[in-house]
């Protein structure tokens, strides 16, 4: 299983994290999303490569900014 961390900026609740984590998981390949909202990060799971330009714009289109983290 691959993983891949994002850094998400904008989340100040659990209501942000869960929907961080709802958005990220309907990501095709995705297969499990953990939110880590005190470290402002998402764990992708994924068995396949995953494109994290639409991770990352899956996010904005929640209105938080996210990057690459590895």
């Amino acid at each position: 299983m691959n993983q891949t961390t994002l850094w998400v900026e904008g989340m100040t609740c659990q209501h942000c994290a869960q929907t961080v984590q709802h958005a990220l998981s309907l990501l095709d390949g995705v297969r499990q999303v953990e939110v880590r909202l005190s470290d402002k990060k998402a764990i992708l799971h994924h068995a396949l490569p995953i494109d994290t330009m639409l991770a990352v714009r899956a996010l904005e289109q929640e209105g938080y900014k996210a990057g690459l983290l590895s």
